[in-house]
């Protein structure tokens, strides 16, 4: 099981953000921001907004560190990107 997360770059809400995305499937997205004690509400369609208060807790929990170029590539080479919108938002 690997989970991928890129650095806190993301503004909104008065600080910064960063993707947890997986590579294999959305149980293990799930599963790991479970146990990271993330909400479900975080998760954003295909990838849970981490606040940057948390990224290191994802990184010793054994998220591997990429950048968001490579989140992007590994959600898509995965085929679990899904396209911002209305009806796609919060799904799973």
């Amino acid at each position: 099981m690997t989970l991928y997360v890129d650095p806190p770059a993301w503004p909104g809400h008065g600080r910064l953000w960063s993707h947890l995305v997986s590579d294999a499937s959305y149980d293990e997205l799930h599963a790991f921001a479970a146990r990271l004690g993330l909400p479900r509400r975080a998760f954003d369609g295909d990838h849970y907004d981490l606040p940057e208060r948390r990224y290191a807790d994802a990184v010793a929990a054994g998220a591997v560190e990429v950048s968001s170029r490579e989140v992007v590539r590994l959600l898509r080479e995965s085929g679990l990107r899904r396209p911002k919108g209305p009806a796609q938002r919060r799904n799973s």
